[in-house]
Parts: structure tokens; sequence; C-alpha cells
């Protein structure tokens, strides 16, 4: 008899990341070979016991035959044999550890299941498994939770396993600034031991409720495109849960008798994310019917495809409005569709010095009327310092 319905969903959803993490490490050990002139060709092999990747996932998600560190009666795989250990000195064909992949976790049923399952898969690949909870400090006893969390983490098997403690700051309200302070922690740790990657345990409800969040402040297309299946510094965050409900991560949690924390800060009406999950969403599903919830999570992948196309449109174009000194020309970003343009307004007034994070839809509609409605107009302010301001026919975006 095989796993609950909920805990085969959650690890199938693992493994494929897994899979993909994989690939892409024995996609880096190649770029290393060329460099170094080992590189691996077909029928050939520079280096004994070095085969490469085998197939490519299945339909079904399944992973490849990789052939990667770390398993009892495995082959060491090209990743194992050529890619150095993060800041030691090695011979070239000596075996470093294999790879490390850490989970966030809460303590919440979503981040419990992610940490379930990571434990489950990663020896099956040959991928060591760690975790990290972070202590915001913003509740009595805190760090007693903390603990608690560590120590089923080590439970489970995962190692290494720790938790940090931060101090959450006031900057763009008390949900941005936790947020903000959790990944710079998460940043560090991932640094400290090496790691691959970092599993984040958000899930398809959390995707709807960061589209209508994206909605409500009216910021444009990529907001509506939520959160990414892979982003951060060399695609370190992975979020394998977004095609899954949060109810099939509480599922797997009580199909395993793994117990979970509901942070009380998740039903506080205090904070705009809570009353969304608890009053808008039911709201909208009861108006509408069901399937909003779903309908919102294809709504931001749609989105994200055409923020991404609309993205590079505007980095190939922006070369091409700019003068021999590098300044904007006003009537060669008239031109433009207007979501190009801004594109291309925005990215230079981050690269001026406007901090992105508040930097809104607002301030680049303001700069674009230098554009498109010019009539003497004067400087345009921006967050950082920078101002806007169009002369002799060409837009200057500097600090002031």
């Amino acid at each position: 008899m095989g796993p609950h319905p909920a805990v085969a969903a959650i690890r199938l959803a693992v493994r494929r990341v897994l899979h993909d993490i994989l690939i892409e490490l024995n996609r880096t050990a190649d770029d290393v070979t060329f460099a170094t002139g080992t590189l691996t060709t077909a029928g050939a092999s520079s280096a004994p016991g070095a085969p490469s990747v085998v197939g490519a996932p299945s339909a079904v998600g399944a992973p490849a035959a990789v052939d990667v560190p770390g398993s009892v009666g495995q082959a060491p795989g090209r990743y194992a044999d050529q890619v150095p250990a993060q800041g030691t000195d090695r011979a070239p064909h000596e075996r470093p550890a294999p790879p490390l992949v850490l989970v966030a976790c809460s303590g919440g049923a979503d981040s419990m299941a992610l940490a379930s399952a990571l434990a489950f898969e990663a020896p099956k690949l040959g991928i060591r498994a760690g975790g990290v909870t972070v202590d915001h400090g913003l509740q009595p006893g805190s760090d007693l939770r903390a603990d608690e969390v560590v120590l089923r983490l080590r439970e489970l098997g995962l190692d290494p396993v720790e938790s940090v403690a931060v101090t959450v700051g006031r900057e763009g309200g008390p949900e941005a600034a936790a947020r903000d302070a959790r990944y710079a922690a998460l940043d560090a740790a991932a640094d400290r031991h090496g790691a691959a990657a970092i599993l984040l345990g958000h899930t398809r409800d959390d995707q709807a409720e960061t589209v209508l969040l994206g909605l409500a402040r009216g910021s444009g297309i990529r907001s509506l495109s939520g959160m990414a299946a892979v982003s951060g510094a060399d695609g370190r965050y992975r979020r394998p849960f977004l095609q899954l409900d949060r109810q099939t991560a509480r599922k797997a949690c009580m199909a395993q008798s793994l117990p979970v924390w509901d942070d009380p800060h998740n039903a506080d009406p205090a904070y705009t994310r809570s009353r969304l999950r608890h009053e808008g969403l039911p709201a909208l599903e009861k108006a509408l019917g069901k399937g909003v919830v779903e309908a919102l999570a294809r709504t931001a992948q749609l989105s994200r495809d055409d923020a991404d196309a609309l993205d590079a449109w505007a980095s190939q174009a922006e070369a091409s409005v700019r003068d021999a000194t590098g300044l904007l020309e006003c009537a060669k970003l008239y031109a433009l569709p207007p979501a190009v343009r801004r594109r291309i307004l925005r990215r230079a007034a981050i690269e001026a010095g406007a901090p992105a994070g508040s930097l809104f839809a607002r301030h680049i509609e303001e700069v674009d009327r230098l554009i498109t409605g010019w009539r003497g107009q004067g400087a345009i302010n921006l967050p950082g310092r920078v101002v806007a301001q169009r002369q002799g026919g060409r837009l200057v975006i500097r600090q002031g």
C-alpha cells in the first residue's frame, strides 16, 4: 500500500525540484570542465567514473537517472568528480560532500510538510538535507518555539539544522520588515553552509493572496505575476508547492502524525494578508463560486510569462534609445509601446539610485509624462533623492 495521496503529492513536488537542482549542478559542472579542458564528450570521458546526466524528467516528474554522490552503492557523478567544494582546495578528482539543500521551516503545516518530503526524497538522490528556522522575536516565547522546530527537523533526519534570531525593523510595515529580515537570515545561512538551494513552503493559496494584494496596489502586471517558482540570486529559492493547495500540506502532516504550529499572526486581523485570507478570499468564493484560488494562481503564471517577455523586449530596446553619451532620447522613447518604455524608465531610475521597493507606478507615470505629455514641466523627484528631468530632447535621471 502506497503513501497517503497528500503525502505522495508533496513528495512528488519536492522530487521534481530536487531533480531540477541536480540537472543545474551537472550543467555547472559541464561549464567548469569545459573551462579547465576536461569536458566529457559523447562516448568519451576525460576522467574515469564521470558519467553525465542520463535522460530527462519523465512526464510524471520522476527524476531521470542522474549519478550523484552520497547514496550507498551509487557511483559518483560528474558533479562529485569535477566541481570543487566551496571554500576548499582539493585535487581535481577528489570527491567533495554531496550538495546541500535547506528547507526554511516555521513549524507550520506548509513548511513541516515540505521538510518531511525533503527528508524522504533527498537521500534517494544523494543530496544532503538541512533546515533553518527564523526566530523573528515578535511573540513571547518565540525562542522556545524555534528550539522546538529545530528538534522536529532533527527528528526527521535533517542535518545541519539551526535557528537564527533576527531583529525586525519597521521600514515598509511589519509584514514587509519581517519578510526582509527573514530572507536576509536565510541568505546568510545558505552562504554559511554552502547550500545549493533553499526550499520555501508557499502554496497555491499563498500565490492567490499575493496576486490579490498586487491587484489592490494597482502596481502592474509584474505584481500580478505573484511569486516565482525559482527566485533569488542564482535561483537560490525554490517553491515546490505553488501548484498544491494549503489543505494538501496539512493533510500530509496529519497522515504522518507531524506536529504543526499555527502562527497566531496568520489569524490576526491587524495584518492585511490575514484579513484577505480569512475574509477576502472566502467572500470572493461565496460570490463567484469555487475555483477562485486556482484561477488566481493561473493568472499569476500567465502574467509572469507576459512580464518576462516585456522585460526581455525592454532590455533589447534600451540600447537603441540611448545616444552616444548614454542619455535617453525622448523621441525614440516616445516611439516605444508604453509597457516597454516604462520598464526602461524604471530601470534607469533604479540604476540612478532609486530604491526598487519604494519606486511605485505613480512615480514612473510622472516620469513618463516628460516623454508623452511634455509642456515644459519641471523635474520629477523620485525616491532615493533621484531627479528626472527633460533637457534638450534628452531624459536625464540622476541623484539630485
